[in-house]
């Protein structure tokens, strides 16, 4: 390849996008506008923007398990109970920016219940919290102040749902100052509490106004009209039961031995729905609520419910008939697939008309009631990643060239499942695939990535393909995740299909390889078996697009089976060329074959001829991969080794060592220059092909890399862990080469003004840039410089050379004054490089008069505070905020004192050795004296004045240290 058009090497990969678990287990809630979503993560609660799927924060528990938590209307406080019985408050923060810290709660309720919350409930004011216990007993708390206002007992078993009515009506003026409190309870009984003051007294504060008896099961879940008229509940029993809470009984007075009451409150059970499913959630929509198909207005009451089938619906409360079905019934599915599915809690968003179910398996789904169609779905947890790829549902068939806007818009991913997950790369947005009954292994796609191929333990292959959008006036966007379908299966295999690959060449109109098929149609695929067998299989037939859900898949046709190794074959890759095939298996070797595909007027053949045998590796091969433009194989091994092969002669040409276990992914970027491969060590690493080293090393994950994707562009590798961690790995090679030059050139020009400011003997602004750029080398030369300058002053100036030495410590009246005044954080770092000029006799002098004149021109208490500021300007930095510098007070004696420790011994050395400098000066002293007398004494007999020719010792002698 000629040196000009060579690529560039790729040096850098960041961190782009993370798609981490969402949602594990426990209650989920959403803000009122929609924008935002609260879910549990172990022992936290996360805060997530739902747009663009980001997390903004997390709420910092206290390592037990969350039982419940809801947001106040007004959006401005998250309540949190756990197991240990303990009320947490947070404040949710408005700004949608990411924080790295976690939110600290502004008031914590040790024991807010004897017994574990798995209800609460804020009332539309955003003042009061109801929270029902297991053991029966609801409190009302006023949120802001953290006390208890109401406490209620008598509820016969755990508290299953509660709801306040805060009754408005618009025709009149003054609102009707009455709330109440509606609960549920395992009783089957549903209770209604009034709250205002005056009721509290008279009842004694704990007894309620009414008790509805019509549910023979648990209710699961209440709401009231907003002009307080209408109570719906929803049961396990399987029905929902319409209430009026606004009739009043006339008052009868009942004279029996002197007792009376007045029945002024009497609820009326209105109508009985049969719903035929267990009801987990239910719910009343807004009059105004527009939707599709069905009229809206003031006397309209309709309801949502979800239950065990997974499904939400809508109900015309007054005919009792469903209007419309959110969510697809799925048939043929097992007990454990029902259960799996079913919805554990149904959250309805009136200001986006949107109706959230939250389902067992961790899913989130997003219904809009005005399309009556899926919106959005949030996969809460991916369990192990086994395997990854691109895809471009959207790219036009006729397009011969990919384009950047419509390619790689779309992630698959296997997991620990039997669904296969279809994610956005630009957002959190994901839909399921099912079809394969035990779990997905692997996963390829086509040449351009329209149509996605999956291997499972069910032994067998399906193709999937995208499901045509509906004719319609507007575009549909590239990151809208589509439905899809299964268009062919491949069965055939005795064991699971754990490898698989497609026809690396474009449909069989564009390839030049191509034996005048004709169409757009796809051409052959392989898929390998723990059975030790490789299958071709015939796909001429299968479809690029599902037209309706109704269409039958395609049987696929195998063209050649071979036993092709002697243990389980885990990796498959075919030749961008299409003419090799290349095996890989945890017998230790990979066998390369040629592919015979002929496609006739009268059928197609396909035939596999063995043409050699790569052997070398110590352990199983668990990964094989063809360069892109030149001859060679690529394989990843459980010895921790990848090895490049020829493939004239098969023989290992290079070998790569550097991961610490076993080596499960590898793929060739950058025109076969570089490698990228990824291990059992948690660690995505970047190789140099010609020189066999490192050029980065990614990490991200906790546990097995043991997927790995790489776009069509090479912008972005995606790699998935067993962790259950997706990242998106983005290609800035190019940002950290303008922001090396950047820095170079303001390197190079603060080194001009270093320059300068010694030359104009500015030592103040000297000083601080020298400590500014982070080198002591040119502050030590500053120093030591000093006494030098300050003599060439003291030459210019008789009366400045009578006046420095009197009055400078360092050698110069100005760099005193700089020390003098050295703010904090400079002083602190000049102390750091004093400490490490000590521990070298070379450079101790310049230290020991630097600290000299720092003890002297400077407190203690300035030393000491001077780490202070460093440490909280450390804090402010790395991102910190306000509160988080606070931690930082106290450390700086603590650090002074690690630098007092490390000067001592130095320093100490130092005066020894000095001290023996100085004996030995008097050895020489006395030597030199006595050679003075024995060898000019004799001379100076003749001479007159003998004390002339006499060696002067009594002057300073310069010994060099």
């Amino acid at each position: 390849m000629d040196a000009v058009h060579r690529p560039k090497l790729r040096t850098a990969f960041k961190k782009g996008r993370v798609v981490a678990p969402l949602h594990t287990a426990g209650p989920v809630a959403i803000t009122p506008d929609g924008s935002r979503l609260v879910t549990c993560v172990g022992e936290d609660a996360l805060l997530t923007d739902i747009k663009a799927g980001v997390e903004i924060c997390r709420f910092s528990g206290d390592t037990e398990s969350i039982t419940s938590l809801c947001i106040t209307p007004s959006s401005s406080h998250l309540l949190i109970f756990t197991s240990s019985l303990s009320l947490r408050i947070y404040e949710i923060p408005s700004s949608f920016t990411p924080q790295t810290k976690p939110i600290k709660p502004v008031r914590v309720i040790a024991r807010a219940h004897d017994a574990p919350v798995h209800v609460c409930k804020s009332d539309p004011t955003s003042t009061y919290l109801a929270s029902g216990s297991a053991d029966g007993v609801v409190k009302v708390w006023d949120i802001h102040r953290g006390y208890v206002t109401h406490l209620f007992k008598g509820h016969g078993g755990v508290v299953s749902a509660l709801a306040f009515n805060y009754p408005f009506d618009p025709s009149s003026v003054v609102r009707e100052q009455k709330m109440q409190l509606i609960t549920a309870s395992v009783d089957t009984r549903i209770r209604i509490f009034d709250l205002s003051a005056a009721a509290a007294r008279a009842s004694g504060g704990s007894k309620p106004e009414a008790v509805l008896e019509g549910h023979v099961s648990v209710p699961r879940g209440l709401d009231v009209s907003p002009d307080g008229k209408w109570l719906v509940s929803g049961g396990r029993d399987s029905v929902v039961l319409i209430w009026d809470i606004s009739s009043k009984a006339s008052s009868v007075q009942k004279s029996n031995k002197g007792k009376g009451r007045a029945a002024e409150f009497s609820p009326v059970l209105h109508k009985t729905i049969p719903v035929l499913e267990r009801v987990e959630a239910v719910g009343l929509l807004h009059p105004d609520e527009d939707l599709a198909g069905a009229p809206s207005g003031p006397g309209k009451l309709r309801f949502y419910t979800g239950g065990e089938r997974g499904l939400v619906r809508i109900w015309d409360a007054r005919d009792g008939n469903v209007l419309f079905t959110l969510g697809q019934e799925q048939g043929d599915t097992t007990e454990d697939q029902e259960e799996q599915r079913q919805i554990v809690d149904a959250i309805y968003v009136p200001s986006t008309s949107t109706i959230v179910s939250v389902h067992a398996d961790q899913n989130i789904l997003f219904h809009s009631l005005s399309t009556q169609t899926l919106s959005r779905q949030f996969i809460g947890f991916n369990d192990e990643i086994i395997d990854a790829t691109f895809l471009s549902p959207y790219l036009p068939v006729q397009a011969s060239a990919p384009s950047s806007q419509l390619s790689d818009t779309h992630v698959a991913l296997a997991t620990n499942s039997s669904l296969i997950r279809v994610y956005s790369t630009s957002s959190l947005d994901a839909r399921l695939i099912s079809g394969h009954s035990e779990i997905v292994l692997c996963l390829d796609h086509d040449a351009q990535g329209r149509v996605l191929a999956s291997g499972s333990k069910d032994r067998s292959a399906r193709i999937w393909a995208p499901v045509r959008p509906q004719a319609s006036g507007g575009e549909t966007d590239a990151q809208t995740v589509p439905e899809w379908r299964c268009v062919a299966v491949c069965e055939g295999h005795a064991e699971s299909v754990g490898a698989i690959a497609m026809s690396r060449q474009a449909f069989s109109g564009d390839s030049p390889s191509a034996s005048g098929s004709g169409g757009d149609n796809l051409r052959f695929m392989f898929t390998g078996s723990q059975d030790r067998t490789i299958k071709m299989w015939d796909l001429s037939s299968v479809p690029l697009a599902a037209d309706d859900e109704g269409a039958h898949a395609v049987k696929c046709k195998s063209l050649t089976t071979h036993k092709a190794h002697d243990k389980d074959i885990n990796s498959l890759d075919v030749a961008p060329n299409d003419r090799l095939l290349v095996s890989g298996s945890q017998d230790r070797t990979a066998k390369v074959w040629e592919i015979e595909y002929v496609a006739t007027g009268t059928g197609v053949r396909g035939e596999l001829r063995l043409v050699g045998t790569c052997k070398g590796h110590k352990r199983g091969v668990w990964c094989v991969r063809f360069g892109k433009a030149e001859r060679v194989l690529a394989t990843g091994s459980g010895d921790k080794t990848v090895k490049l092969w020829s493939l004239d002669d098969f023989t290992c040409v290079k070998t790569f060592e550097g991961h610490t276990n076993s080596v499960l992914r590898v793929d060739f970027i950058n025109a076969g220059m570089q490698m990228v491969s990824s291990a059992s060590d948690g660690l995505v690493k970047l190789w140099n092909v010609r020189d066999e080293t490192c050029a980065a090393t990614m990490d991200n994950h906790e546990d097995k890399v043991w997927a790995l994707a790489i776009s069509s562009d090479e912008s972005t590798i995606v790699s998935g862990a067993a962790d259950s961690v997706v990242t998106f790995w983005k290609d800035c090679t190019e940002e950290q080469q303008v922001e090396k030059e950047t820095q170079r050139a303001e390197l190079v020009l603060k080194e001009q003004d270093f320059a300068n400011y010694l030359a104009l003997h500015d030592y103040r602004n000297a000083i601080l840039l020298a400590i500014s750029m982070a080198q002591p080398g040119r502050l030590h030369s500053l120093f030591s410089s000093l006494p030098s300058s300050a003599n060439a002053d003291a030459d210019t100036d008789t009366d400045a050379s009578m006046r420095t030495p009197s009055i400078s410590i360092t050698g110069h009246p100005a760099v005193d004054e700089v020390l003098r005044t050295l703010p904090g954080a400079d002083l602190a770092r000049l102390l750091r490089y004093v400490r490490d000029w000590n521990a070298n006799a070379r450079t101790s002098v310049v230290a020991q008069r630097v600290l000299h004149a720092i003890v002297k021109l400077r407190p203690a208490e300035d030393l000491a505070r001077a780490f202070d500021e460093e440490a909280a300007l450390n804090v402010v930095v790395a991102g910190g905020t306000e509160g988080a510098v606070a931690p930082s007070e106290g450390r700086g004696a603590t650090a002074l004192k690690e630098i007092v420790d490390a000067l001592i011994p130095y320093t100490e050395r130092h005066l020894t050795r000095m001290e023996k400098l100085l004996q030995d000066s008097y050895v020489v002293e006395h030597l030199l004296s006595e050679m003075d007398d024995g060898m000019f004494g004799e001379l100076g007999d003749d001479d007159e004045d003998a004390d002339a020719f006499a060696m002067d010792v009594d002057r300073s002698v310069a010994v060099s240290v």
